[in-house]
């Protein structure tokens, strides 16, 4: 019965992205607002270059301890100022971080498939740049503002410069690239309450869905490694 029940549920992922200072933030604070669970990639990675974890010395020997603040915590400006003036060095700490990360995204996903909500947001800044997550979404949203409001608000949120901003914005993909590629837009150009208002919209078109993505959740949670006694509670779930 209970497993008949999970059969019935229905649930898909939705990948939200953006750029730097563009509102995705505010955006997925909206939905959880509305009630949906957001896994954070942003979170996630803080969380697992915690003082001591595996990556986090992973990191420390690449990068040196140079990176690393008083108290042996990364100081994720120094690590940042790096990683943006170096596509190379950039790429290397993805190699680092992101399975890591994408292991602990499937559990939040695995435990809120079993809770049997309709959709799930993954809230991942390099969506697009990746491309190892895009492909498991039914649905993706770029939430999307003009240039010059993305470089003043950095340069205000940050405190940088224009240059080093602009440097920042550049070693991501162009906001108008990723609008292009997502099935979804939020314009985040305006004031908070349009914005609110296209969350709400965009919400309810998801709940009345009748997506279903468990194939494509049981491939992703193989593909990434998780195996064992995750794909065997997922494949009991659906077959």
């Amino acid at each position: 019965m209970l497993r008949l029940q999970w059969i019935k549920k229905k649930m898909f992922l939705v990948g939200l992205t953006g750029g730097i200072a563009s509102g995705k933030s505010t955006v997925a604070a909206v939905f959880r607002e509305l009630g949906c669970p957001v896994v954070d990639a942003d979170q996630i990675a803080r969380q697992i270059v915690e003082l001591d974890s595996p990556v986090y010395w992973a990191i420390v020997r690449t990068f040196g301890e140079e990176i690393l603040q008083e108290d042996r915590q990364i100081n994720r400006e120094k690590l940042g100022s790096i990683i943006f003036s170096d596509m190379e060095k950039r790429k290397l700490l993805n190699s680092i971080t992101h399975p890591a990360i994408h292991k602990a995204m499937f559990k939040q996903i695995f435990k809120y498939f079993i809770q049997g909500y309709r959709y799930v947001i993954l809230d991942v800044p390099l969506l697009f740049e990746t491309n190892k997550l895009a492909k498991f979404m039914k649905h993706t949203i770029v939430v999307y503002c003009d240039p010059q409001a993305q470089l003043i608000r950095l340069m205000k949120r940050n405190n940088l410069t224009q240059a080093e901003a602009e440097q920042r914005i550049g070693a991501q993909m162009p906001l108008e690239q990723k609008r292009k590629l997502a099935s979804h837009v939020i314009d985040n150009s305006g004031d908070s309450t349009n914005t609110y208002r296209q969350v709400c919209k965009l919400h309810c078109q998801l709940e009345d869905s009748l997506d279903f993505l468990a194939v494509r959740l049981l491939a992703a949670v193989t593909l990434t490694g998780i195996g064992g006694l995750f794909y065997i509670l997922i494949k009991r779930c659906i077959f």
